[in-house]
């Protein structure tokens, strides 16, 4: 290998690195508009879930569900952040993925909560995905329990 190609390798795998983040990142904050219609908040979901539209989330946060006449922020307040028990999440801010498992548990019955479980049975993955997406964009009041005295 010359000295040439020494002085090319750091900018080579500088921009791949670059390239790879942008990839991640899915081009930008998730908040963009698109012929009126919001971006999906992600790409891609590690629980298989399609694509997540965070304005149908929203919505669907506020629609009382049928099995148990409550909405999403009817229990984990406005945006997910002032949940109406110190027992129940927070769940503005918290990762999609981290939802859309939990969601999927809750409807498969792997997971089991009196109220949750009811809630997300007639979930479809849409849905699930929408949710996800919506709550991961709100602004975050979760803190790290290391920090809690």
């Amino acid at each position: 290998m010359t000295i040439k190609n020494h002085a090319i390798a750091p900018a080579l795998i500088a921009l791949l690195a670059a390239l790879a983040l942008a990839a991640c990142s899915g081009g930008g904050e998730g908040h963009g508009e698109d012929a009126g219609h919001e971006a999906p908040a992600h790409t891609s979901s590690s629980a298989g879930l399609p694509n997540g539209n965070v304005g149908a989330g929203e919505t669907l946060a506020s629609t009382k569900g049928e099995a148990t006449g409550q909405s999403c922020v009817d229990c984990h307040g406005s945006e997910g952040n002032a949940p109406i028990d110190a027992t129940y999440p927070k769940l503005g801010g918290q990762y999609a993925d981290y939802l859309g498992h939990a969601l999927q548990a809750y409807r498969s019955g792997d997971r089991d909560h009196a109220l949750m479980s009811s809630q997300a049975k007639g979930l479809t993955d849409q849905q699930i995905a929408d949710l996800a997406a919506y709550f991961a964009s709100r602004e975050s009041q979760l803190r790290d329990l290391h920090n809690v005295h």
